[in-house]
């Protein structure tokens, strides 16, 4: 009974310990998130960005992704699925486009940078333009 009442209050203090991490986490991305915006007034979503604009990846978390088109505007999307362990260093996404547009429903993946095994995927969804006010 005694190694019960421990393993319960272990798990309890990793909950813990995880939550606060995981509150770190978000704050950090908030603030990310927000210094890229600062100043930029969203406009209408759209289904596809050119290629050659989907290239200036910028991460926020796992969910979110800004691509950068000039200092004035950047695009954010809302990522479906499973991106987790996108991050500016060790993994990046990789995107297939037959098109030459990257679009809302197209698969990405999370690729690790030196095995080159995927870890991860998720689907696109739309594009919202932020563009500087003014």
């Amino acid at each position: 009974m005694r190694s019960l009442s421990i393993m319960i209050a272990a798990t309890a203090l990793a909950s813990c310990t995880t939550s606060s991490q995981q509150a770190d986490y978000d704050q950090r991305a908030e603030a990310r998130l927000a210094q890229a915006l600062a100043g930029k007034v969203a406009g209408r979503p759209i289904d596809c960005l050119p290629t050659y604009r989907s290239g200036d990846l910028v991460r926020i978390d796992d969910n979110t992704a800004l691509f950068r088109d000039g200092p004035n505007r950047v695009y954010r999307n809302e990522l479906h699925g499973f991106c987790n362990g996108l991050d500016d260093q060790t993994n990046t996404l990789v995107t297939t486009s037959h098109s030459g547009r990257l679009c809302r429903g197209d698969i990405a993946r999370v690729v690790d940078l030196q095995s080159g095994m995927t870890v991860g995927s998720c689907v696109i969804g739309d594009f919202v333009p932020y563009t500087k006010a003014g």
